[in-house]
Parts: structure tokens; C-alpha cells; sequence
């Protein structure tokens, strides 16, 4: 029996558009990174395409191309996107949020504590793009004068990656039994506290948000 094959689609934003120079296309809007009303008109306009989901790009540094290129360009500044996408899940239903985070320059327990927000927010729609980040500008944004080497970067992401997840599983789908006559707000064996310690992290957890709607939200790798 043949099996039924689906096109799943994903809009690559950043938030706009990842081309220097669509804010000079004829009808465009110049300003449209920084205005949140064409920014919500955009993701609803994808949603009601079936579009699967909104995936926006993010840096942590202004890019670092050549002055005379950068001035041209309408990437070189953009929302930070846990703010932007957590505005665009009150207005939207069903198009899935996908944010960028580095595990290079921030730490697990943020990154676990803010998607599992997002992903409560828009009730299961928040997908994390896992990258590590490349430009040796950032380094100097964090208080460091050299950039991580590239397989040093790889390995604490692997190993960022399992605190994240194991944070998200602090606490069991029915750990929140909120029995009022009881008084009993949840289970205590239901809480799991992480522990660990590792070759670049240590965090001892658990997270104190409850467990994200999706379990885990969607683990996107936009590279190649």
C-alpha cells in the first residue's frame, strides 16, 4: 500500500527577508523589521497559506561584512526573537515559532526556561534552532577577546543540547495535580532535579516552569 506523501512548509525570515536589499523591492516596506504591525499582517498571511511555520534567523553581533555592503543592508538590525515570536503567538493559531538560540554564548538553563515559555505561550507551537554561533564579532558583545574554536563550540553544543532537553524533563505531564481541598498544588514525585555535571556545564536544576505543552519543543538544524 503506497504511503501518502505531505509538502510541509517553513518561512526562513529574518524576520523579513534574508535579502540585503528587499527593503528597496517595489512595494516593500523599508521599515517593516521594526514595525509589528507588518510583521503580524506577514505571519498571518503565512498561516492562512498552510505555511507549517515562521522561522526566524537571529545573530549576536551587527554582521560583519564591509561598511560600504552593511550600509545597504536591512539585516543588520532585527528584533530579538523570544520578544517577537511571543507577541506573534497571541496572534496567531496554528503556524509553529521557531527561534534561533546559541549555545555558544548563553547558558542552558535560559534557553530551556524561555522555550518552554514560548512553547506555553502559543500552547505547542515553539521549535528551538540549534546553531552555535560562527561570528567572531559576538565574542567581544560577551566579554571575550577570542572566539570559541570551532570543534570546542560543537562539542559544548552536544553537550548543551542534553541539559536543555533534560531540563525540559523536570517535571511529568501530570506532575500539577492542583487539588484545592487537598491543598496539594503538585506531586513532589513527579519533579525530577537534573544534576549535571559535565565537561562544560553544571546545572543542577530542576526548571521551574512546568513541562513544556509539546513535551519537548521541535529541535530544528538549519545548516548544511
Amino acid at each position: 500500500m503506497p504511503h501518502s506523501r505531505q509538502l510541509h512548509l517553513g518561512a526562513f525570515m529574518r524576520p523579513v527577508s534574508l535579502h540585503t536589499g528587499a527593503w528597496r523591492y517595489p512595494g516593500a516596506f523599508p521599515d517593516a523589521n521594526f514595525n509589528f504591525r507588518h510583521l503580524k499582517r506577514f505571519v498571518q498571511t503565512l498561516e492562512k497559506a498552510c505555511f507549517d511555520a515562521f522561522f526566524m534567523a537571529d545573530h549576536l553581533a551587527v554582521l560583519n561584512m564591509p561598511v560600504n555592503a552593511l550600509k545597504r543592508s536591512h539585516t543588520a538590525t532585527s528584533f530579538e526573537p523570544f520578544t517577537l515570536l511571543s507577541a506573534l503567538a497571541s496572534v496567531t493559531e496554528r503556524i509553529g515559532l521557531v527561534a534561533t538560540a546559541s549555545t555558544t554564548f548563553d547558558e542552558p538553563y535560559h534557553i530551556a526556561r524561555r522555550f518552554a515559555s514560548l512553547d506555553h505561550l502559543s500552547e505547542g507551537r515553539a521549535g528551538w534552532n540549534l546553531v552555535t554561533t560562527s561570528n567572531p564579532d559576538a565574542a567581544r558583545n560577551f566579554g571575550r577577546e577570542e572566539h570559541m574554536e570551532h570543534d570546542e563550540r560543537y562539542r559544548r553544543a552536544r553537550e548543551f543540547y542534553d541539559v536543555v532537553t533534560g531540563l525540559w524533563d523536570s517535571w511529568a505531564d501530570d506532575a500539577f495535580v492542583r487539588d484545592a481541598q487537598s491543598g496539594l498544588f503538585f506531586d513532589p514525585d513527579k519533579l525530577h532535579v537534573l544534576d549535571h555535571k559535565g565537561d562544560y556545564l553544571s546545572v543542577r536544576g530542576p526548571l521551574n516552569i512546568a513541562r513544556p505543552v509539546q513535551g519537548w519543543p521541535v529541535v530544528v538544524q538549519a545548516g548544511a
